[in-house]
């Protein structure tokens, strides 16, 4: 009987792609126990979990961003006793942290990025177009490598596919036609989509008499362009700030469909066993990070040569022009949105 220690601190995406894989390990060692250390703002998506797994917080941008409050944050986490630590992230952070756990001759197993084929899959000479191994391949690779038992059967987070709504109260009746997400924005620019082509997008849909749309974000500026389509279109309804994370995966659940980018909400999408259709700009799908058991046949990308520029779409664009997200038209999503929930 083991006690186990995962890490995985950011980013929210990645962090969302590590439940699938928790869970099946954890089912498949039920007489061991899992603890994951993550930000303590994402303990609240690791719901209906095994009995064997535990969340434990940090804060990375708080008390424990220094080296000094990393370290005492470290010291104390080794009087855990854990048996084996499994870094999913291998960054500075978890280095220093596993640093810790070796000097007590705790077994410590690190997942492997393979940074050079992802530098060459997006370098601007010389590319290796050639999609890498999944991510969440990777992940459950280094329970495999522990000696630890993993058969997936992980579907959502929500296997029965019901979840309670009644914090929605009377901002929306009972469901009715179908249910869309959209998901705009993404951490980088990269791999954000045309604003005022999404919106393009977002009136088009609103037409339909039997479609609802909720609109996901975060606050300030994205909260802002959200609550303006919500008000001048019918039917579009802005969830931004007013719900807990856990209540938008829940309403996410529900959802026909997913419309977002390479982002975070695609993961929280494919945790919950919703469908998703995701547009693509510097970054690509052959880098790993697509959605969980979604299908292939619904990414939205332009088959350009300097695609992909970015594993993450932190790059500025080196032409100047981000063809790779501005040349996808409105039509193009519609058309598609269309082909899956009418076809």
């Amino acid at each position: 009987m083991a006690n186990i220690l995962v890490i995985r601190l950011s980013a929210i995406g990645d962090v969302a792609m590590t439940i699938p894989v928790l869970y099946n390990a954890a089912k498949s060692n039920p007489k061991d126990s899992f603890t994951v250390l993550t930000q303590s703002f994402l303990i609240p998506i690791f719901i209906n979990r095994p009995d064997n797994v535990k969340v434990l917080g940090i804060n990375t941008k708080g008390p424990e961003k220094t080296l000094a409050g990393l370290l005492r944050f470290g010291s104390a986490l080794v009087q855990y006793d854990f048996d084996l630590v499994l870094d999913l992230h291998d960054v500075i952070r978890t280095k220093i942290l596993c640093s810790l756990f070796r000097m007590k001759r705790t077994k410590v197993v690190v997942y492997k990025k393979d940074r050079r084929a992802r530098a060459l899959l997006t370098a601007r000479k010389h590319k290796v177009f050639k999609p890498l191994e999944p991510v969440i391949k990777r992940y459950s690779d280094v329970f495999r490598k522990a000696g630890l038992s993993y058969t997936e059967d992980f579907t959502s987070l929500y296997p029965d596919k019901t979840s309670d709504l009644s914090f929605l109260g009377s901002a929306v009746a009972e469901k009715k036609g179908k249910w869309i997400g959209i998901a705009p924005f993404a951490k980088h620019q990269g791999k954000i989509y045309p604003v005022d082509q999404m919106e393009k997008v977002v009136e088009e849909l609103s037409r339909k008499e039997d479609v609802t749309i909720f609109l996901f974000g975060g606050k300030g500026f994205e909260e802002a362009i959200l609550s303006k389509w919500a008000y001048e279109y019918p039917e579009v309804i802005s969830v931004v700030g007013k719900y807990r994370l856990d209540q938008e995966l829940a309403l996410i659940s529900q959802l026909d469909l997913l419309i977002c980018m390479d982002s975070a909400n695609m993961h929280f999408a494919s945790v919950v066993g919703t469908k998703v259709l995701s547009v693509w700009g510097a970054t690509h799908p052959y880098a790993g990070f697509y959605g969980y058991h979604q299908n292939a046949d619904n990414v939205i990308q332009l088959d350009l040569s300097c695609r992909p520029c970015s594993v993450f779409g932190e790059k500025p664009c080196f032409r100047g022009d981000m063809a790779c997200l501005k040349q996808i038209s409105p039509k193009v999503i519609i058309d598609k949105v269309e082909a899956i929930l009418y076809s």
